[in-house]
């Protein structure tokens, strides 16, 4: 694709160093990327021959260039992706779902509290996640609830107000749930305490907390409170039983992030585990739409730095299933372990994605198949046909000025074109440009043929035509005895106007009927495929006329050069040896000349 002339000289200017490039359309930014050599990676878009539409249609769509140089690969990844984050644009894939995930808050008060938040409030206090979902943000929280008897009342406790006697305690002391420190019920550094064994929960560490319950079970079983022993042992089992629930990998792996992808033609599919003291404590799976048919590399190394930026991950090593370009990571190791325990883990993440991706596929499949049994419906409801036209064909003449007359059909099953059965016929029995005969032919050869071989029968045939062609087929249809087993409609010339047979007046169906769509998607079909086989017999007659026009040379002798080289420049491009070699040296000695002829006859 050549550049537009404003944009060449700008790209020599470009410099050989590394940076980030954005293409702007008449709106603003539409594409930003990153380059070793700048000058090598923009030009590429503009020389390169074997760009996908997709990457076509961008490089038509540019209108300006602007660039940024930076001192590394590195830093060119971290410009892009804040740059891509910053403006969004239209051809840069991007993590942009619309959730926002959900977070748990310790406040920043005395006596904190602990609420879940979909909102970020810099200063409210530390917030611990965010996590995938809703439902695995509640099961933390119910089990840190069930654990420790935290206040839920939006009550300043400051200890002025609490000497004070301003407050007093709710349903919640009575059910147990909290220990009343709005009425100075509860010291304050016991519930530090509950909160610093919360602050390990919620970052994945568990020992903490299963070492304090440990202990306050056995020192209550020592001092014979076997009803106090007996509630910490329900924590210390609510918390084996949380940590079960967890995936146990290995305990020495700690704080890792795996990723992994995989990819059909329009999508690709990325799944994250986090993994902290041996347990799998957060699992997401996305799916992006590719806008220029990326390599999976490059998508996962930018939905890598958006998840670990969205779950705000501070893992210092990364285990993928694809290598990744230099990331503006520092001190974080990413690797592609081949065995193992971090290959197991890896291949968990890669299990998950595939799953991902099939079901994603497998969705598709049964909603094209739902689409499809729907459309059916429609057509037999509109059309009222007695079972459901599962098997279609349509038919259409084509002919220029009378010359060369052929037919086309064009076949659907189950609402999708099928294209093995497509059909073409050269009119054999009808002189001149007679469309009704023409089409009485081409369905009685086409049934015909059908009930000999003791093929199935279409539910529904199209004419595309009026009244009088639909006559002539209903005429074949009853000539083959076939006539009341075959439901039969004409398409006038307006596709809104559809005629059946024994009525003069036309059926109106919705424009925005999809039994309109799917005749019209037949009748632009069978168009094509009527034209283009009409034109290749037109050009051949043409090729073959000009041959046997030449004196000296016969119609068998044509066809053979025809047949073989399919165009007179090609045969004319040959050789005097060439030719020899196909025609012999009388033959081809009148081809030289008829051709020489021609070059001196043409102007210059």
């Amino acid at each position: 694709m050549a550049a537009q002339a404003h944009l060449q000289d700008q790209i020599r200017q470009l410099p050989h160093r590394p940076g980030v490039y954005k293409y702007f359309d008449d709106e603003g930014i539409i594409y930003v990327g990153k380059a070793i050599d700048l000058r090598k990676r923009v030009s590429s878009y503009f020389t390169k021959q074997d760009h996908n539409k997709k990457t076509q249609q961008l490089v038509k769509n540019i209108k300006r260039i602007e660039f940024t140089i930076v001192d590394s690969e590195s830093d060119a990844f971290l410009l892009e992706n804040n740059l891509i984050k910053q403006h969004q644009p239209k051809y840069n894939i991007l993590l942009k779902d619309g959730k926002t995930y959900p977070y748990l808050l310790l406040t920043n008060e005395r006596f904190p509290r602990l609420i879940p938040t979909r909102n970020k409030v810099p200063g409210d206090g530390h917030y611990f996640g965010p996590y995938a979902n809703g439902s695995s943000l509640n099961v933390v929280l119910e089990l840190i609830r069930a654990l420790y008897p935290l206040r839920t009342c939006t009550y300043n406790l400051a200890p002025q107000n609490i000497a004070a006697g301003k407050f007093k305690v709710c349903l919640e002391y009575h059910l147990g749930n909290c220990k009343g420190p709005c009425e100075g019920l509860q010291d304050e550094e016991t519930y530090n305490q509950y909160i610093q064994q919360i602050r390990q929960i919620l970052n994945g560490n568990l020992s903490i907390p299963k070492q304090y319950f440990r202990e306050k079970m056995t020192q209550a079983a020592q001092e014979m409170q076997y009803e106090l022993a007996h509630q910490f042992k329900q924590k210390l089992d609510r918390l084996d039983a949380f940590q079960a629930k967890s995936t146990i990998v290995n305990a020495s792996l700690s704080n890792i992030d795996v990723f992994s992808i995989a990819s059909n033609e329009k999508l690709s599919f990325i799944n994250y585990l986090k993994v902290m003291n041996g347990s799998i404590i957060l699992t997401q799976s996305v799916e992006v739409q590719k806008k220029l048919d990326e390599p999976d590399e490059e998508i996962l190394a930018v939905m890598l730095m958006q998840m670990r930026q969205e779950f705000d991950s501070q893992s210092k090593e990364i285990l993928t299933n694809v290598a990744l370009p230099v990331l503006p990571l520092p001190g974080v190791t990413i690797t592609q372990p081949q065995i193992g325990d971090k290959r197991k883990l890896l291949e968990l993440s890669i299990k998950n994605v595939l799953y991902l991706r099939k079901e994603k596929e497998s969705m598709n499949e049964r909603s094209k198949d739902l689409n499809e049994v729907r459309i059916m419906e429609t057509i037999k409801k509109d059309l009222r046909l007695t079972e459901l036209p599962k098997h279609i064909e349509c038919f259409d003449n084509s002919n220029f000025q009378g010359d060369n007359p052929v037919a086309a059909m064009v076949c659907f099953r189950n609402a999708k074109a099928s294209k093995k059965d497509y059909r073409h016929y050269h009119i054999k029995t009808v002189v001149g440009p007679n469309d009704f005969d023409s089409m009485y032919e081409v369905v009685s050869r086409r049934y015909r043929r059908l009930v000999d071989e003791g093929a199935s029968l279409p539910q529904l045939i199209i004419i595309d035509g009026g009244k009088g062609q639909l006559g002539m087929a209903v005429k074949a249809l009853k000539d083959l005895s076939l006539w009341g087993q075959i439901a039969v409609i004409g398409i006038a010339k307006r596709l809104e106007e559809i005629y059946v047979p024994n009525d003069p007046l036309p059926l109106y169906i919705d424009k925005k009927s999809e039994s309109l769509r799917l005749f019209q998607r037949m009748r632009d079909e069978v168009h094509r495929f009527g034209i283009t086989f009409h034109r290749s017999r037109r050009d051949a007659a043409t090729l073959k006329t000009e041959l046997t026009d030449v004196k000296g040379l016969g119609p068998i002798t044509a066809d053979k050069l025809l047949s073989k080289f399919k165009s007179v420049k090609k045969i004319r491009e040959l050789s005097e040896a060439e030719l020899v070699s196909e025609v012999g040296k009388a033959k081809a000695r009148v081809l030289i000349n008829y051709f020489s002829q021609q070059e001196q006859a043409s102007p210059e």
